[in-house]
């Protein structure tokens, strides 16, 4: 890889938030909407994905989740290069419209 060529990666966020009382189902929708507001999209109810550009923007999103994190529950973070991300395999339902999956990779649209 050349010098100025950019590494894409993409940052995955996985979460389970308690919804019994009123406010855990408030923190956890505030929660949610933070991540799609900061660009990511939903891979499945509990998981988010979205595309950075470089190590530097993985690491400033995952101090975004960082500080955003509801009281209560569980949040972690994964991140993968746009190639295993590409590798990613669709077993059962259909991708959302916001995904596309072409011959090595998935891309936003």
């Amino acid at each position: 890889m050349e010098a100025d060529e950019v590494r894409f990666m993409w940052l995955m966020v996985f979460f389970d938030l308690p919804v019994k009382t009123k406010p855990q189902r408030r923190r956890a929708s505030q929660f949610r909407q933070f991540l799609k507001k900061d660009g990511y999209m939903m891979l499945q109810l509990s998981v988010y994905a979205r595309v950075c550009r470089g190590q530097d923007a993985v690491d400033k999103h995952i101090r975004r989740v960082r500080s955003s994190l509801p009281k209560e529950g569980s949040v972690r973070t994964l991140q993968v290069t746009d190639k295993q991300y590409g590798r990613m395999e669709l077993m059962l339902g259909t991708a959302p419209k916001t995904e596309q999956v072409g011959p090595s990779q998935m891309v936003l649209l």
